[in-house]
């Protein structure tokens, strides 16, 4: 019998919010994300609540809000860092386990306890950790 890739098989417990949202977040709640998909495209923001160290990419000078939490990117465009009040309110989103990889709309998003990565389709990304946030 052939075994199908591990990645495929595990999918996250997301839960289906409306006809085209769905919500996760990181066992220590810390990381919100939301997956929206249209017809023909889809978009992935995550919000990392509390986090230290430098920001993954230094603030821009009109920024006068937040800044270094919230990450968004579309199923083929590169990584944005957004300037605005970040939402600490943990929403009670369904759990991403650590050691699961789920498919959304085109994002591929892998929780571990190092923190949690996600790809789009044309391979732009970020990972989030409390201690670290990269841009690729």
């Amino acid at each position: 019998m052939p075994h199908l890739l591990v990645s495929i098989a595990i999918v996250f417990c997301a839960s289906l919010a409306h006809a085209d949202v769905w919500t996760f977040e990181t066992p220590s709640e810390n990381i919100q994300c939301v997956v929206g998909q249209d017809a023909g495209t889809s978009d992935l923001s995550c919000t990392i609540i509390e986090r230290s160290g430098a920001p993954a990419l230094p603030r821009p000078a009109d920024c006068q809000s937040d800044w270094g939490h919230e990450f968004f990117m579309t199923d083929k465009g590169a990584v944005r860092m957004l300037c605005q009040p970040v939402n600490q309110n943990r929403n009670g989103y369904d759990r991403a386990e650590y050691g699961v990889t789920g498919t959304f709309g085109g994002f591929i998003c892998h929780s571990s306890k190092k923190g949690l990565e996600c790809r789009n389709e044309v391979g732009h990304g970020f990972f989030l950790s409390r201690a670290k946030q990269r841009i690729f």
